[in-house]
């Protein structure tokens, strides 16, 4: 290799392996016509030394390239194509791997048709929230797997296998969540290992029941916020109205007030940033199946990260201020960020019962179960397969996931009988053990070590919220109902839930 170091007038140095040589400029006056090099003679030795060297460079850049291209071969096609005879040769269908993507454009491809439109008014909603779930286990048998991108994942609806899976916790670790949704929920919801123990022993006497029964003078006061302003809406005795964004503003108001006391208007603010980010997750996740899409700076994508840094900015305040008040002794309010931050200094013994809270509920726990069975709040369970597993007569190798479909679990005639898909409460008239035969085919908070810690803190809520609603209006659907359940993270009404409300005459 030449390099030029210096030039001096009609002169010059250069290199060549470290060796420095004169060369000289012939110039007629337009320019340098000829370069002349005065080169002593290089040896045998130095020729075989360059050529030695230039072909261990050439090599170790082939060996290099055969590398990377060998392990992105064998991440696109080679482990893929693997895992599929792996799960082939135990039986299992599924369609034939397609590179990149899977099945994920055909997923989104149904989902968008499905939603496309309303449906009509049933209960049977499985084929439009999970219509490519239903449609491969009707082509491949109970337990086909559904390619998503690169990995294949294997539905699994019996109920033994369910309760495997979700006693399992390490065997069967949640996914890798998203990055995009991290920025809507991280914690407990996808923490795994020591950190999910330590912060799961944190949280846990906070949403002890008799801890949640000192919170119903908060879960009246927004109860009756609500009611108050229906019997306005509807001073000439009814009035149309769209009860979705009423129960949203509900439920955040509720958790605002309990989680931070005094500060809940502050906490509406980040229920209101929960919300929007919440959209745009949602929104974002709909291209998750381009390769790297969740890392393009995009507008979105901007957003989020804006929305993510107001809401621990103004949490981390609330926290700050909270933990100077306990520090000092100064009387704290019963509400859920004390509650946390004190059991994060003690351990406070659970009492673990779960004694009636003062009202007659029965008939309204068996409702609020029936709509969790047929409308679960979230339509599905993903768990990875870390390693070789054995789960019933399946070989899972590691790199699969399983799928736990809950609304298709939910909706099983073979589980829950012939009237599946009808609305009956009575079917928990003697509790949920006895209306599954203790099996684990109601699942709506999901089961085992991991259920929602929060299930008792919203059942509550929703008890209390249906019980006054009750007492002062009833309800019919309007003409203007559009029956469109979707799924945006949880399963919510696609346009809304329009009803007429007419006030009780007391």
């Amino acid at each position: 290799m030449l390099s030029l170091v210096e030039i001096r007038g009609a002169s010059g140095i250069f290199s060549v392996l470290g060796k420095n040589y004169d060369c000289g400029f012939l110039n007629s006056g337009k320019g340098i016509k000829q370069i002349m090099f005065s080169l002593p003679d290089i040896t045998m030795e130095e020729s075989w030394s360059t050529s030695t060297s230039a072909s261990a460079c050439i090599v170790l850049i082939v060996l290099l390239t055969l590398t990377c291209a060998w392990r992105v071969l064998n991440w696109l096609w080679l482990r893929p194509k693997r895992l599929e005879r792996l799960l082939r040769d135990q039986g299992l269908q599924g369609n034939p791997y397609s590179l990149f993507n899977g099945d994920l454009k055909q997923i989104m491809k149904m989902q968008k048709e499905v939603t496309s439109k309303p449906m009509k008014l049933s209960h049977d909603i499985a084929p439009r929230v999970f219509s490519y779930h239903l449609q491969s286990i009707i082509k491949h048998g109970k337990n086909p797997f559904i390619w998503f991108g690169r990995k294949p994942r294997v539905i699994i609806t019996e109920p033994e296998l369910i309760k495997e899976v979700l006693n399992k916790i390490y065997a069967f670790p949640k996914p890798d969540t998203n990055p995009l949704v991290k920025l809507v929920a991280t914690g407990l919801l996808n923490y795994e290992g020591e950190k999910w123990n330590k912060h799961r022993r944190i949280v846990s006497p906070a949403f002890n029941m008799e801890k949640l029964k000192n919170m119903l003078p908060i879960f009246f006061n927004s109860c009756n916020d609500l009611i108050i302003k229906w019997e306005e809406m509807s001073s000439d005795g009814s009035c149309e109205i769209d009860l979705w964004p009423f129960l949203q503003s509900l439920t955040s108001d509720v958790i605002a007030r309990a989680a931070f006391g005094s500060s809940y208007e502050e906490g509406r603010r980040i229920f209101e940033l929960l919300k929007e980010q919440a959209q745009l997750a949602a929104q974002s996740m709909m291209k998750d199946y381009i390769p790297g899409w969740r890392f393009i700076p995009t507008a979105m994508h901007r957003r989020m990260k804006e929305i993510n840094r107001e809401i621990k900015a103004s949490l981390t305040d609330l926290i700050n201020n909270r933990e100077k008040a306990l520090e000092v002794g100064e009387t704290t309010e019963n509400d859920l960020l004390c509650l946390l931050l004190e059991s994060n200094h003690k351990e406070i013994e659970e009492h673990g019962n779960s004694k009636t809270i003062g009202m007659s509920i029965e008939e309204v726990t068996m409702i609020l179960n029936e709509v969790l069975r047929l409308y679960s709040p979230v339509i599905g369970l993903n768990r990875n397969v870390d390693e070789d597993v054995k789960l019933g007569n399946l070989s899972l190798p590691a790199g699969v996931q399983v799928s736990l479909p809950t609304i298709m679990v939910h909706h099983s005639p073979e589980l829950w009988g012939d009237d599946a898909d009808s609305f009956n409460p009575e079917r928990f008239s003697e509790g949920v053990l006895k209306a599954t035969n203790g099996r684990v085919s109601f699942f709506p908070f999901g089961w085992g070590p991991r259920v929602c810690v929060g299930q008792n803190f919203s059942m509550l809520e929703a008890k209390m919220a249906l019980s006054m609603i009750l007492q002062h209006f009833t309800f019919e659907l309007s003409p203007a109902y559009a029956h469109a359940p979707v799924s945006v993270i949880t399963l919510q009404p696609q346009y809304g839930a329009h009803v007429i409300l007419r006030k009780l005459q007391v």
